[in-house]
């Protein structure tokens, strides 16, 4: 079974679910709003990078998997969708 989700992708949500922890923390110790802003906005950042990698992923997935034109461009659609609806 092929593995819908690379390890590059985990690893970067591991890294960004670090980023919440310590958002959590900086708030607990009540650091500046610039400084939260600041990681919030980087945090936001990285979750528009990961789901841009899983549309791309995906999409590349959905064309090599189907064989007709159609829907070549109903997945590309989707994807566009997806995109859209991130942000």
């Amino acid at each position: 079974m092929e593995k819908l989700y690379e390890d590059r992708i985990i690893h970067r949500m591991n890294r960004i679910e670090g980023q919440l922890h310590g958002i959590v923390r900086m708030m607990k110790e009540d650091a500046s709003c610039k400084d939260v802003v600041t990681q919030l906005s980087a945090t936001r950042s990285a979750i528009d990078r990961v789901i841009g990698l899983v549309v791309s992923e995906n999409l590349i997935g959905c064309v090599k998997n189907d064989e007709t034109e159609e829907n070549h461009e109903q997945a590309v659609a989707e994807a566009v969708q997806l995109l859209l609806k991130s942000r």
